[in-house]
């Protein structure tokens, strides 16, 4: 009898796997590439001083970034290579770094202000279950800033061997698919904005409808509000 496939498992060795990549590029996505507004905009609806978890947080570069702009802030990562790196080159008298399970995770009920989710739903095998993880640790009236996959981004070709029956650990989600799971269970939208490719003029689509707007976008960022 064949293993059986454990999507924890499996995705916490990939991730270990892809810590020293990931962390050579994390600085540029941060500083000009994919994630450079996610911040600025986190800062409209979460005052500084506010109390963050940042979840999925990788290398702990944007952890770092929220901390500069006055949050505290604590780190979770399924990987626990990310973490070490995290640990390593961040300020670890300043910032917290945990590894953890989204779904699962070590903390008190109702304890952050805010939550910075960046390209980790997908990589849920049920994506509902961080949903609710993540309510739980929130405040009530606190923000989770979250940001999807758009089908125009090519990570999302971690997902594509489902088609020929092979396990993944990429749940492929569409934008408008996160904001109607959010709805239902229990989150209120309060804004978004989208990230595009190079060569995509923005101009262009300005006056395009949301939904043409998400389909082709690189990621839709989301802020709901716990209720």
């Amino acid at each position: 009898m064949g293993n059986t496939f454990n999507w924890h498992r499996e995705a916490e060795k990939q991730w270990d796997g892809r810590a020293g990549f990931w962390s050579s590029r994390s600085e540029y996505m941060w500083a000009e590439g994919s994630r450079k507004s996610i911040i600025p905009f986190l800062k409209e609806y979460l005052p500084a001083g506010s109390e963050v978890a940042d979840l999925g947080c990788g290398d702990g570069f944007g952890s770092q970034l929220l901390h500069q702009e006055g949050y505290r802030v604590c780190g979770v990562d399924l990987s626990k290579d990310m973490i070490e790196i995290a640990k390593e080159r961040m300020e670890p008298a300043k910032l917290e770094f945990i590894q953890g399970d989204i779904t699962a995770l070590p903390f008190e009920a109702d304890r952050f202000d805010g939550i910075m989710a960046i390209n980790c739903l997908e990589w849920i095998e049920v994506p509902v279950k961080g949903l609710e993880e993540m309510k739980r640790i929130l405040k009530p009236g606190g923000k989770l800033c979250v940001g999807i996959l758009g089908p125009t981004a090519k990570p999302r070709m971690n997902s594509y061997p489902r088609l020929y029956g092979e396990e993944v650990i990429c749940n492929t989600m569409m934008p408008w698919e996160l904001k109607q799971l959010a709805k239902e269970t229990g989150w209120n939208h309060e804004g978004g904005h989208g990230v595009f490719k190079e060569g995509v003029n923005e101009k262009q689509i300005q006056s395009l409808p949301e939904e043409l707007k998400k389909a082709v976008s690189f990621m839709w960022v989301y802020v709901f509000t716990k209720k």
